[in-house]
């Protein structure tokens, strides 16, 4: 007996104390409160004009690149520009040996005369032997000799002319004007050189205009697509379809102080890309932009009318995917999973998950539980809007 009591002492005393320490947690957790709703910010959402944006890696191209190629040849006598200045349309950038061409001018300048003298002759010569045959003293066989004789005549002064006006362009061409406004390149062939006509040895320089210059970018086809569908849609309720811009950002994040506009949309796909090829001008006073450089372009000028857009603060991630809280009439939190569209100025579009009216938590969201009530203030929506 007392073997049996020493053995289960401790048990009873462990017992015991776990009751004396239980009883009164027990007693506290019963007798307490329910910890107060958590405080949140909500905004009712509505359908609103909607600006779209597209974002795509770009290429600058010059707005024209046009090599200077000798069209006559001879000696290069003077380079009359620096190599990498900027010239104007119409200004003297080489001159050839003028002297050769000069004394081909003159020649044919003297075979025209003949040619003209001769014609003058043989007119006479027709009119003398029509006035003989109406007199009837000459037979009309030498008439029309004299008659074939003027007029073979009449053809040669043409053919001398025409060499004189070729001779003229050649004397002309030894003096090479720039075609377009632009930058030079470097010289191909220096001064004292033998040039020629011929594709080898012709070219001198290169000029590229880069004011204005171009944007080389592609669409998705399915972006392509949207794009136009958008812009039908515009047109077919009356509204203004917006011309396409362009704004463009730099690799450290600054923005170009000038829009371009999409002057060009290709006809069909990149077999090997599925891409469709586009094309935007762009005014470059400054010339920061480069032929070659690589930059971010954003589409904009793409309108969507009647949706729904909520602030990024407002989304969860869970495991089904993004959702919000929504404050139901009974004044609860409620899960809405969304099905979100593009990321644009105000948050995120939502293609679907939220009706027009729905207060959707914006602040203090990671304090909120499904079916949790919630203390709501509810607040316009642009102050919430994070960009």
């Amino acid at each position: 007996m007392t073997l049996l009591g020493t053995r289960f002492l401790p048990l009873i005393v462990l017992t015991s104390m776990t009751l004396a320490f239980s009883l009164p947690a027990n007693a506290q957790q019963a007798g307490g409160k329910a910890p107060p709703p958590p405080q949140v910010t909500a905004v009712a959402v509505h359908p609103e004009e909607v600006d779209l944006s597209y974002q795509y890696a770009a290429r600058i191209t010059a707005y024209r690149d046009v090599q200077v190629r000798a069209r006559v040849g001879g000696i290069l006598m003077k380079r009359n520009f620096v190599e990498g200045s900027e010239v104007k349309a119409g200004e003297l950038l080489f001159e050839i040996d003028p002297a050769p061409y000069e004394a081909e001018l003159a020649r044919v300048q003297a075979q025209l005369q003949q040619a003209q003298a001769q014609y003058a002759q043989s007119v006479r010569d027709a009119d003398r032997a029509q006035t003989l045959v109406d007199q009837k003293v000459q037979s009309t066989a030498a008439r029309d000799t004299a008659m074939s004789t003027r007029d073979l005549n009449a053809a040669a002064v043409a053919a001398a002319k025409a060499q004189v006006r070729t001779a003229e362009l050649n004397l002309q061409y030894t003096k090479v004007t720039a075609p377009i406004n632009g930058v030079t390149s470097r010289e191909q062939v220096s001064e004292g050189s033998l040039i020629g006509t011929d594709a080898s040895s012709s070219l001198l320089t290169s000029i590229t205009q880069t004011d204005p210059v171009y944007i080389n970018f592609s669409f998705t086809d399915t972006e392509a697509a949207e794009i136009r569908r958008l812009l039908d849609e515009r047109k077919a309720k009356g509204l203004e379809a917006n011309k396409l811009s362009v704004k463009l950002s730099f690799g450290d994040g600054t923005v170009y102080n000038h829009f371009g506009t999409i002057d060009f949309t290709s006809s069909s796909l990149d077999l090997e890309t599925g891409t469709l090829g586009v094309r935007a001008i762009i005014d470059n006073p400054d010339r920061r932009l480069l032929p070659g450089q690589f930059v971010r372009a954003t589409v904009t000028g793409v309108t969507v009318n009647d949706t729904i857009v909520i602030p990024e603060a407002a989304l969860m991630q869970g495991p089904k995917g993004q959702f919000v809280y929504v404050v139901n009439n009974e004044g609860k939190a409620e899960v809405r999973p969304l099905n979100l569209g593009q990321q644009v100025a105000k948050g995120w579009i939502v293609l679907s998950g939220l009706n027009a009216g729905d207060r959707v938590v914006t602040e203090g969201v990671i304090k909120v539980k499904p079916g949790q009530a919630v203390a709501a203030t509810d607040t316009v929506k642009q102050a919430l809007v994070t960009q």
